[in-house]
């Protein structure tokens, strides 16, 4: 038996008649922290290199898939096999290049094509198809990626960094108005400017801050284990200039 159509079928008897109670219970709404959960352990594992994690966390995917797919099927409304139709047809489509007569130069007007040929399905807008639950930063990425591809966008990567500087000087300006409203939405145009920048400079913006966010939490753990060894006093009763002085040391750890 196929192993794909293996595990179909394996969901099939999860969810059947003497399955199992829990999975028989599940819908869409409450399967769905299960797979944002299971797509992050996929990142984690790509992350770490590492083939045989990588490999069962890819499964632990697509059993979210065939489950899905499982309770529409029981629904009469579409089947695994339609699914993977779907998606054929698409790739089909949307690559005229590899399965029609068109001819690209490269990746950028792929994906031009790309673009043009979802207008063609209907679509109304450009930035139609950006999932609204993407994680924030990952989410501007996405849109300031889709505008690019009909031309709105900076020439230079000073365009966006003149943006950041402009828009750190609105949210002063918000900051000195005491207006809690603007200053979030100030804040929030830097946060998006700073997304550009990254993209002009080829960096991923999410990974970008997640890198730093552990460097963040392995200095501040150094802080925590010099207090911890000189054993006076607790940490919260070290001063700010104490604690920024065991920082700057943690930094040549």
């Amino acid at each position: 038996m196929n192993d794909l159509y293996e595990l179909v079928e394996v969901m099939k008897r999860l969810r059947g008649e003497n399955g199992c109670p829990w999975d028989i219970e599940q819908s869409h709404q409450s399967l769905k922290p299960y797979l944002l959960e299971e797509t992050y352990e996929v990142l984690e594992a790509i992350d770490a290199g590492d083939d045989e994690k990588l490999k069962e966390e890819l499964g632990d995917l697509l059993l979210q898939i065939v489950f899905h797919a499982q309770i529409a099927s029981e629904q009469k409304r579409f089947t695994i096999d339609d699914v993977a139709r779907s998606i054929v047809s698409k790739l089909r489509r949307r690559h005229p290049h590899v399965f029609g007569e068109v001819q690209v130069r490269d990746s950028d007007e792929v994906l031009e094509n790309w673009e043009r040929i979802k207008k063609g399905e209907g679509k109304r807008s450009v930035l139609e198809g950006v999932p609204e639950y993407l994680p924030a930063l990952l989410k501007a990425r996405r849109v300031q990626e889709k505008v690019r591809r009909v031309g709105f966008d900076w020439d230079s990567v000073d365009g966006p960094l003149n943006k950041v500087i402009e828009e750190i000087k609105e949210l002063r300006n918000a900051i000195e108005k005491r207006n809690r409203e603007e200053v979030e939405e100030e804040f929030g145009d830097i946060l998006f400017s700073l997304v550009n920048v990254s993209r002009f400079l080829g960096i991923d913006a999410e990974e970008a801050l997640r890198k730093s966010i552990r460097k963040f939490i392995h200095r501040f753990k150094s802080v925590e284990d010099r207090v911890s060894r000189r054993g006076k006093k607790p940490l919260e009763s070290h001063s700010i200039e104490e604690l920024d002085k065991l920082w700057e040391e943690s930094k040549d750890v």
